[in-house]
């Protein structure tokens, strides 16, 4: 059987780099009709890396045997007490198997044990399944925006961790 643990590691860690290349294929693959090569590329590097790093950041990476198969990210939002969900992802060769809620659900423990009281993240309008992984786990809907709208594209949510007594403050 296959051992997998939960790593918290820096954005820079080898491990998560093959995560990282898939990722950026995948938003080619989905978006490139509609957003420039090279904001596609922008966006994998416009957060600085220390907003991913505890104690007000995390990222993390599920492994499996020592290789990462999943992983996902947070870090501060503008609004306080809100900590910013980032790069969910399984890799292409590991899906279905539910890693990402995996992921999702580990997120949520530690941006709680952080001291975080609530989640936003933000998903692509060409992302269907990210969107059916945060309404199957419970996190509400607060906007939804296609190209060609006025506002962003994209759709937002939003989540309420449970208040930890011995969470950083």
């Amino acid at each position: 059987m296959a051992h997998e643990a939960f790593v918290y590691v820096t954005v820079r860690d080898p491990r998560a780099q093959p995560l990282f290349a898939e990722l950026a294929e995948e938003y080619r693959s989905r978006y490139a009709d509609v957003i420039a090569a090279e904001d596609l590329e922008r966006e994998m590097t416009r957060y600085p890396d220390e907003d991913f790093v505890q104690p007000r950041g995390a990222f993390v990476l599920l492994l499996r045997d020592g290789v990462a198969v999943a992983g996902g990210a947070f870090m501060p939002h503008a609004d306080a007490g809100t900590a910013e969900f980032k790069r969910i992802w399984a890799s292409r060769h590991e899906r279905r198997q539910g890693l990402a809620r995996r992921v999702l659900v580990e997120l949520e423990a530690q941006a709680a044990r952080q001291g975080y009281t609530r989640v936003f993240l933000g998903t692509g309008p060409r992302q269907p399944e990210a969107v059916g992984l945060y309404t199957t786990s419970g996190y509400t809907l607060l906007s939804a925006h296609d190209f060609g709208d006025v506002h962003p594209p994209g759709y937002h949510f939003e989540k309420l961790l449970p208040v930890l007594q011995d969470a950083q403050a």
